[in-house]
């Protein structure tokens, strides 16, 4: 069982992504209901008086019947969430890259410019190599979009390329969907 399920809480936030095997330990203490399932039981040997065989499906979606109070942990500025943040695009001509995509600073910090989560973008190597230590007036280069501070980055947006389909209603309420990946 090395699949994964997603754990809601009571009130269908997204809490975080547990094993199957923790997820049916979960269920059968009654601590938690499926939301959704794999679409493919468990099927037991059979009891060995009433020769019957009970199947349980498989869970994907849980939630939990009681609400767990947690709070939400602050984003550490680093490359790799700069480039999540900004969902791997270049943020002055809109490519899409992998692990070749750069960091910059919007206002150079040869001219004062700080690296703060205002002032990082996503950018490919062509256009980081363009504008270089100038600023966006000096190079005739304009941002797609605004970089902003993201409120979170959740552990869902690294898995987005993974997740199972019926995951995506329940974390698009949280603005951890595909569309938004950060909730600005």
């Amino acid at each position: 069982m090395s699949a994964q399920c997603l754990l809601l809480n009571s009130t269908y936030e997204p809490l975080g992504i547990v094993g199957l095997q923790r997820a049916v330990r979960l269920l059968f203490a009654r601590k938690a209901e499926i939301v959704a399932d794999l679409g493919r039981p468990i099927v037991s040997a059979g009891n060995a008086v009433t020769k019957e065989i009970v199947a349980f499906p498989l869970p994907s979606i849980i939630r939990l019947l009681y609400y767990v109070r947690h709070r939400r942990e602050t984003v550490a500025l680093t490359k790799k969430n700069v480039l999540m943040r900004d969902d791997y695009r270049c943020a002055y001509c809109g490519m899409r890259g992998g692990s070749e995509m750069t960091v910059d600073h919007v206002i150079p910090r040869s001219r004062g410019g700080l690296s703060t989560w205002t002032n990082l973008v996503a950018a490919c190597v062509t256009c980081n190599s363009r504008k270089r230590d100038r600023l966006l007036a000096d190079c005739g280069m304009r941002l797609l979009r605004k970089p902003y501070q993201p409120r979170h980055i959740p552990w869902v947006v690294i898995k987005r390329h993974t997740m199972p389909d019926e995951w995506g209603k329940y974390l698009t309420l949280y603005g951890i969907g595909i569309e938004e990946r950060c909730g600005q």
